[in-house]
């Protein structure tokens, strides 16, 4: 989709996407780095939840309200709300901290009461214990998780052969949505000249660790 390409051209004037050589969490040697954090200033921020709406209309998950978990979710849940109040869809959200567990109560939920259909907004999926852990605040409410919008899928094999959201696709039953994949991030390297030179690395890794087919 254009806004995919869109949103990783901005990745990389911001920096938030990087190409190199990377050690990854688990040990493998990336050819490319992507740290949402960085998307740290009004301007930036504003477009990235801008096109997590985007996203989010493209797909067409039913939904009734948002949920961020902490912590990076806390700002992207409130700047995703306000831009799809912007475009006419005014969504209540809500968002947890993590201090409460120290009192036994699994954590504080802020903002709107969890209800109906939830769809959970996070920066990337690699473990999937984010998700889990919200999963579980949103089905402990009564409450029903809708799907996953994140930023980027790295359609990369974790232990198995399943990608980490494949492996939450199977175990939640619920869509993943991802802003950007690496095939998205291939072709946009593939049309970029001064990009171009790491096309070659990023193809060989996705050969070495991606997953068998897409979806």
């Amino acid at each position: 989709m254009d806004f995919s390409r869109d949103f990783i051209a901005l990745a990389c004037n911001k920096g938030v996407l990087r190409f190199g050589s990377f050690i990854t969490k688990a040990g493998r040697n990336s050819p490319y780095f992507f740290n949402a954090g960085l998307f740290d200033d009004g301007i930036s921020f504003r477009a990235l939840c801008g096109f997590y709406a985007k996203a989010i209309r493209a797909a067409g998950v039913p939904c009734d309200m948002l949920f961020g978990p902490a912590y990076k979710g806390i700002p992207l849940v409130a700047g995703v709300a306000i831009r799809l109040a912007e475009e006419g869809l005014n969504f209540p959200f809500a968002f947890n901290r993590k201090e409460a567990k120290d009192h036994g109560e699994g954590g504080t939920l802020i903002g709107a009461p969890l209800a109906g259909r939830v769809l959970i907004l996070d920066d990337v999926i690699s473990a999937g214990t984010s998700v889990r852990e919200s999963v579980e605040i949103i089905r402990a409410a009564g409450a029903e998780p809708a799907g996953v919008v994140i930023a980027l899928d790295r359609m990369e094999r974790g232990k198995g052969t399943q990608s980490a959201v494949e492996e939450v696709r199977a175990t939640f039953g619920i869509p993943v949505i991802a802003v950007a994949t690496l095939e998205d991030l291939i072709g946009f390297l593939a049309d970029s000249p001064e990009l171009a030179a790491n096309l070659d690395a990023v193809q060989a890794y996705r050969d070495t660790y991606g997953i068998a087919s897409t979806h």
